[in-house]
């Protein structure tokens, strides 16, 4: 359940960056793609995905790094390179990395995804569902 009257903050690893975002996370996910383990230097990637208007830069703007095209990248602090976030599903969403936030969201990870391709060496040890690759929730009429 979301807190729509909540804020939470987030920052980088040295404090350069700030943002705020909406406690209205629509999803969350462990991805354990090859691409999400390289852009963290971790087994996989906690996010928790919003749209896009919901997530405001609050301090050092200016100190933004974009990887990747405005509509489909990672941004991350260029001074001391944390991880805050992906901009997705045709720049409509982003994916914030979950541990670049400073408080607890109301959302957890539902699921893990893309362990068609997690690390050998990491097992996954929770309850959580597993898919091999994404997953999408069909609404009634299957879209």
């Amino acid at each position: 359940m979301t807190n729509p009257d909540r804020t939470l903050t987030g920052k980088c690893l040295c404090g350069a960056v700030h943002y705020a975002v909406a406690d209205e996370f629509v999803y969350a996910a462990n991805c354990h793609c090859s691409n999400c383990r390289r852009a963290t230097g971790s087994a996989f990637k906690p996010f928790a995905g919003i749209e896009r208007n919901k997530l405001r830069i609050t301090e050092g703007e200016n100190n933004l790094m974009r990887f990747g095209e405005e509509l489909a990248c990672d941004m991350r602090c260029k001074v001391c390179g944390s991880f805050l976030y992906s901009v997705v599903r045709e720049g409509q969403f982003v994916h914030v990395a979950m541990g670049s936030l400073v408080d607890a969201p109301t959302i957890r990870p539902t699921e893990h995804i893309f362990v068609g391709s997690k690390a050998p060496w990491f097992t996954i040890i929770d309850d959580l569902p597993q898919y091999e690759e994404y997953v999408t929730t069909a609404g009634p009429d299957g879209a």
